[in-house]
């Protein structure tokens, strides 16, 4: 089937636990790298056939994407899960641990184990269910979330712009919090990059290297930071640099070379004009350069600053721009939430976090303005690591939890 198409399907499969579990390990034995998710997103359009979605197809951007009720339903609830992954080969495996079977491998976590969960909960309750209380529910395993770019998420974002379709009611995006915990915010994103380079000379003369204009910026940014972070004692208050890159070279034109890239975690209401204002002026100084300030950061776009000094010339890169974003506890989806976890377990109590990364919650939050909140399955610790694994007792209560709380909202929105 061509990206973009659709068709109807009448379901073959009911999704218990069993076929739940087969639906997670098939999705991360497939590698889906950032940028090569098209097998990943092929089959998941084809399981959501099978467990009857009225509605399957893969988007212009790549993403996987499931319908269930009515296309022209007034109210829509969004499920934005992404199916890529970071690199990282490990041997897909279910093995025993001492909380029961945990599924191994590259996404189990982060963040398959959402996606699956978002998939197998919205085959539960059915398109017949998403009819009669007239609401659209939309699963998206979104491309690209991992890469910066989120391509996936801004093409979903677009399209539901309450023109062409409606701006989601509510939208859970798919993340690990732990089958019993709801996230609330993310950190926003900069990240920082630098080329710079001169004229090649003997490491016996005067002059320290090139190399030192990057270890200068990576101190001039950790600075910057550990003063903005003075009496601000919360970390999702701070700011939070991490020297991501650094690379010499020497070209076949002879200039010697470096390149770095710092990443950015920054903290609510953060002015991050004033941030690359700053950087541009240390920047002209030690280099002595002339370059002018920013007076802007697009969201999600790069801004390229050249600053001409002697001998050395840096290029500067800034991208990834996303803002902070944090929800307040939102009585339509929070409330759904937590009836739904006490449901399904009442001794568990529910609880709520903030994190320090950065998800597609970002790219979406400020232009939809809707009740929106990240939950799936597994520990976050464990994601981008070589031991990621998701315990599968674990993924299936996410499955029940997440199936009542949409329950629970296709309620209120029907009685509204």
């Amino acid at each position: 089937m061509g990206r973009g198409m659709t068709r109807e399907f009448t379901p073959t499969t009911t999704i218990d636990q069993t076929r739940a579990a087969v639906l997670l390990q098939g999705l991360v034995a497939i590698p889906s790298l950032s940028r090569q998710e098209e097998a990943a997103s092929r089959w998941l359009v084809e399981q959501m056939h099978e467990l009857g979605y009225a509605r399957a197809y893969v988007d212009e951007a790549g993403s996987a994407v499931g319908e269930l009720g009515a296309s022209d339903a007034p109210q829509v609830l969004m499920l934005l899960g992404h199916i890529d992954t970071v690199p990282g080969d490990i041997p897909v495996r279910v093995e025993e641990t001492a909380a029961g079977p945990a599924l191994y491998g590259r996404g189990s976590v982060d963040a398959k184990g959402p996606l699956a969960t978002f998939v197998a909960a919205a085959a539960r309750v059915g398109d017949a269910w998403a009819r009669a209380h007239n609401v659209r529910v939309v699963v998206v395993g979104a491309v690209e979330e991992e890469s910066a770019t989120s391509k996936g998420a801004r093409t979903i974002r677009d399209r539901f712009d309450g023109v062409k379709n409606p701006v989601p009611a509510a939208c859970v995006i798919g993340e690990p919090s732990g089958w019993s915990r709801v996230t609330l915010g993310y950190k926003g994103r900069l990240l920082v990059e630098i080329t710079a380079a001169q004229p090649m000379m003997h490491t016996a003369g005067p002059d320290a290297g090139v190399a030192t204009v990057a270890v200068d910026l990576w101190n001039w940014v950790a600075a910057y930071a550990d003063h903005y972070n003075v009496d601000r004692p919360r970390t999702f208050d701070q700011l939070m640099p991490s020297l991501r890159r650094m690379q010499t070279a020497t070209t076949l034109s002879m200039d010697d070379t470096v390149e770095a890239q710092i990443g950015i975690r920054l903290p609510p209401a953060f002015d991050v004009v004033q941030l690359a204002s700053a950087l541009v002026t240390w920047l002209n100084g030690r280099v002595g350069g002339k370059a002018e300030l920013p007076t802007a950061i697009p969201e999600g776009a790069g801004l390229d600053v050249h600053v001409a000094g002697v001998p050395a010339t840096v290029d500067l890169h800034l991208r990834g721009y996303e803002q902070t974003w944090r929800s307040e506890r939102d009585p339509l989806l929070v409330r759904s939430f937590l009836a739904a976890i006490r449901t399904i377990a009442p001794d568990e109590k529910a609880g709520f976090v903030v994190k320090t990364g950065t998800s597609d919650m970002n790219v979406v939050a400020p232009v939809w303005g809707c009740p929106i909140v990240a939950y799936g399955p597994g520990d976050s610790s464990l994601d981008h690591t070589p031991n990621e694994h998701l315990h599968l007792h674990e993924y299936w209560q996410a499955v029940l939890v997440l199936e009542q709380t949409l329950r629970n909202l296709g309620a209120m929105l029907h009685s509204e």
